[in-house]
């Protein structure tokens, strides 16, 4: 596994901590690209580069848990190809290695990649590359070699998923200003004390500054619906008053524990939504990022929304270029 230094080391950080130990975790499962729609993109792209390409070598850009290299594979499994994962995050670039062992990785920011122009047949990107800026299209550009194909799908602002993001990020946000966690874990500290004989005063005392954080919450769940920000808050709220319930059946240490690591993935959960909402593209946006392309004598062979038949919002933007 090849590591280069940017000056992204923050997002670096914060990246690793969204996914480190996430490596049993299925590579569609975040981010809202495990929708039959983008699973069929890919199958289609890659059968149809199949037939041009013999042993290709293939770059994924922004790989995250490896969503797309996986389909990569699947599609390539009877016919040799040579397969590079390159992300920000070393947790990601170590869990894709897990996954698959024969799989390149490159730890790096995707606005300077430390890698050859003109050195892979076929380069990808999902929900990836425009964290680095549009501008890092670009960058991922010159890696294409001569009649190779890059495809990207993209974060787009009047999307689905980027509905979804900012209504997830705003119901994080209110909750953690309401201090639901903090308050839940000074209740149940001095509610397990209070099992054990102690005073109860200080346990009912927690118990009231709690009240209107759980009305928060309420507030939050009737705004959003109970599927807010990938079940989080609904399954917190729900498995707190299901410990208050029974608090007596319960480890403090476990309960407590469990809160403190709730707190942090909170953390990283929100830090996730802001990047993916800083990083979607609007239509302006899009269309200069392919009349740069065609300015460098890129082909554009697709630029437009992945949309879902039947549904009102697109996926995200496609955009398919040749060299």
């Amino acid at each position: 596994m090849e590591k280069h230094q940017s000056g992204a080391t923050q997002v670096a950080q914060s990246w690793d901590t969204y996914w480190h130990g996430t490596g049993d975790v299925s590579a569609y499962s975040s981010g809202g690209a495990n929708h039959p729609v983008i699973l069929a993109f890919w199958d289609e792209f890659f059968q149809a580069v199949k037939q041009d390409y013999n042993a290709p070598r293939i770059i994924d850009i922004a790989s995250g848990n490896g969503a797309v290299v996986e389909r990569a594979m699947a599609i390539f499994a009877d016919q040799p190809a040579d397969f590079t994962c390159l992300d920000i995050s070393d947790a990601a670039i170590t869990n894709i290695r897990d996954r698959f062992p024969h799989v390149h990785g490159v730890v790096t920011d995707a606005r300077s990649i430390p890698l050859d122009s003109g050195s892979y047949e076929i380069v990808t990107s999902q929900f990836g590359v425009e964290y680095a800026g549009p501008e890092a299209i670009n960058e991922v550009a010159r890696l294409l070699a001569p009649d190779g194909q890059l495809a990207l799908l993209l974060h787009s602002q009047a999307g689905s998923i980027y509905q979804e993001c900012v209504e997830s990020l705003d119901a994080i946000i209110q909750m953690r200003e309401s201090r639901f966690i903090p308050y839940a874990i000074d209740m149940f500290s001095a509610g397990f004390e209070a099992v054990r004989g102690a005073d109860r005063a200080p346990y009912e005392a927690a118990a009231k500054k709690l009240n209107p954080a759980i009305g928060v919450l309420e507030a939050i769940l009737t705004q959003y619906g109970l599927h807010v920000a990938h079940n989080t808050i609904s399954s917190l709220y729900n498995d707190v008053a299901q410990i208050h319930e029974d608090i007596q059946h319960y480890e403090p240490d476990d309960v407590l524990g469990w809160l403190n690591r709730m707190e942090r993935e909170l953390d990283a959960y929100a830090n996730r939504m802001s990047s993916m909402r800083d990083s979607a593209i609007d239509s302006d946006t899009f269309n200069k990022v392919c009349d740069g392309l065609r300015s460098r004598e890129y082909t554009i062979k697709s630029a437009m929304p992945l949309v879902v038949p039947g549904q009102g919002l697109p996926l995200a933007w496609i955009l398919i270029a040749t060299k």
